[in-house]
């Protein structure tokens, strides 16, 4: 089983691959929490009112992260 902070950092790198497109709109998204396979994450800055924030978390960010990371089980955005 990997250890928590390997899986911290899987989670950091595949939010890394996503930042530079979020950021090109002034945007971004931070990792808050990673516990029980669970993690919380938070938009930045325009990304937080965008009206195409669920289409970018579903289609980019679950899509990278359950792909990159398969201990995640669960996303959910925080504010």
């Amino acid at each position: 089983m990997a250890e928590k902070s390997d899986i911290t950092e899987k989670i950091r790198n595949a939010l890394n691959e996503i930042q530079p497109y979020l950021q090109a709109d002034n945007g971004g998204v931070e990792l808050v929490e990673y516990s029980n396979n669970i993690i919380k994450i938070r938009f930045l800055g325009t990304c937080r009112t965008c009206e195409m924030q669920y289409y970018t978390f579903k289609a980019a960010i679950e899509e990278v992260i359950k792909n990159r990371v398969p201990e995640v089980k669960e996303i959910q955005i925080v504010h």
